[in-house]
C-alpha cells in the first residue's frame, strides 16, 4: 500500500478532546479522596505511537475559549510532539460548552475497572468540515494516513458528518484511510440507522478497518463468528472467517485488524492481534501481560499498525509492533503509550523487561 511520498504530516486525526479522572492507587471512584488527571481521547491514543516516535502528527479539534482546562489540553498535545487547529467557541453561561470528562478507576484483581464518561455540553459536539480549511491540509499540505475513530464518528449528527466529509476528501487527495469502529451502545441509541449509513460510507473509503466483533456486527452489518468452539485456536478460526466477510463487504480495504483479550484479572490479561492484509492473516497468540491500566490498549495497537504502515513494514511485523504497543499502553494509568524509541517497544515484544543502562 503506498502513501503520499510528498505530504507534510504523517497522520490526522479528528477528535473532541478531555480530560480523565483516575483514583490513585487503583482504588475505586466510589469510595477514592484522590485523583490523578490527565488529558484524552481516543483519537490521540492512538496517534501517540507515530508522534512520540518522530513522525508528524496534526489534530484537528475545537477549544473552549479562555477555559483552563483548553490550555491544559493545548500544552499535553504539544509536549506529546502533535500539532493541532481549530476554532475556539465561548463558553457562554455555566451551562454552556466544555470539554468531556471521563472518570475512571483501574480495577484491582477480580475487582473490574469502572468507566463514567460525563460528555453532556461537550464542545467537540459542534465539530463540522466548516472549522478546517480541507483544501490546504490534504492538497496542499498533503496528508500520508487519516485515522478515524467510531467515538468521534458517532459523537453528534454534526461530527458524524465531518467524518465522511474528512474521508471523501482524503481520497480524492491520495491519503490513505484509516477506520477504528469502536462501537458505543449509548452513542448509537436512537441513531441506528443514521449512524450505519455514515458508517458504511467512511468504511467505504477506508484502506484499514479495525475493531472487534462486536463492532464489525452492530457498526456495519456484518455477520459475526459462529457459534460453538471454545479454544483459543476456535475463536481465532471464526474471527479469521469474518474478517474475509469483512474484506468481501469492503474489497478496498488493505488491512483489517482486531485486538484480542481474555481477562484473567484486571492486572492480568492474555494478549494478541490479527492482522490481515491483502489476503494473508498475521496472528499473535494469547500471551500474559501485566496491566496497570487497560484503557487505550486496543488504541495503543493501532497507532502501533499504522506506524509500522507509516515505516513501510511488511504486515506481520506492522502486527508484531502493534501488538506491543498496545501490551505498552496497559503499563500506564495515561490511556496512551509514548514510546521512548522502537527499541523499547520491540523489547516488549521479546518478553525482554530486563534494566537497560
Amino acid at each position: 500500500m503506498e502513501l503520499r511520498a510528498d505530504a507534510r504530516w504523517s497522520l490526522v486525526v479528528p477528535t473532541s478532546m478531555g480530560v480523565r479522572i483516575t483514583p490513585e492507587n487503583r482504588a475505586p471512584v466510589h469510595t477514592a479522596d484522590r485523583f490523578l488527571l490527565h488529558v484524552t481521547s481516543a483519537e490521540t491514543n492512538v496517534a501517540s505511537i507515530a508522534s512520540s516516535l518522530g513522525e508528524p502528527v496534526k489534530v484537528l479539534t475545537n477549544f473552549v475559549a479562555g477555559s483552563p482546562i483548553s490550555n491544559l489540553i493545548r500544552a499535553n498535545l504539544r509536549s506529546r510532539g502533535m500539532a493541532y487547529e481549530g476554532p475556539e467557541l465561548a463558553q457562554g453561561d455555566a451551562w454552556g460548552y466544555r470539554h468531556q470528562f471521563n472518570i475512571a478507576d483501574s480495577g484491582f484483581g477480580g475487582r473490574g475497572p469502572r468507566v463514567w464518561n460525563d460528555r453532556a455540553g461537550e464542545v467537540g459536539l459542534t465539530l463540522s468540515a466548516a472549522d478546517f480549511d480541507l483544501d490546504r491540509l490534504f492538497a496542499e499540505d498533503g496528508v500520508k494516513i487519516l485515522h478515524l475513530s467510531g467515538l468521534i464518528a458517532a459523537l453528534s449528527p454534526s461530527t458524524s458528518q465531518l467524518c465522511v466529509d474528512l474521508a471523501r476528501r482524503a481520497k480524492e487527495h491520495g491519503t490513505r484511510v484509516s477506520f477504528d469502529l469502536n462501537y458505543r451502545a449509548s452513542f448509537w441509541a436512537g441513531r441506528e440507522d443514521e449512524l450505519a449509513a455514515a458508517f458504511h460510507e467512511i468504511a467505504s473509503h477506508c484502506d484499514v478497518l479495525y475493531g472487534n466483533e462486536e463492532d464489525f456486527q452492530l457498526c456495519l452489518g456484518i455477520q459475526g463468528p459462529e457459534a460453538g468452539g471454545e479454544s483459543i485456536s476456535d475463536k481465532i478460526q471464526n474471527f479469521q472467517e469474518m474478517i474475509t466477510r469483512i474484506s468481501q463487504a469492503y474489497p478496498q480495504a488493505h488491512y483489517i485488524g482486531t485486538s484480542l483479550r481474555e481477562v484473567v484479572s484486571a492486572n492480568r490479561h492474555k494478549w494478541g492481534m490479527i492482522l490481515w492484509h491483502d489476503g494473508e492473516f498475521n496472528v499473535a497468540d494469547l500471551r500474559d501481560i501485566e496491566v496497570m491500566d487497560r484503557i487505550g490498549g486496543g488504541d495503543g495497537s493501532v497507532g502501533g499498525v499504522l506506524y509500522g504502515i507509516l515505516q513501510g513494514w511488511e504486515a506481520r511485523r506492522c502486527m508484531e509492533f502493534g501488538w506491543a504497543t498496545g501490551a505498552l499502553a496497559a503499563t500506564t494509568v495515561a490511556d496512551y503509550a509514548t514510546p521512548a524509541d522502537e527499541e523499547q517497544v520491540w523489547s516488549i515484544w521479546a518478553g525482554n523487561a530486563r534494566v537497560k543502562r
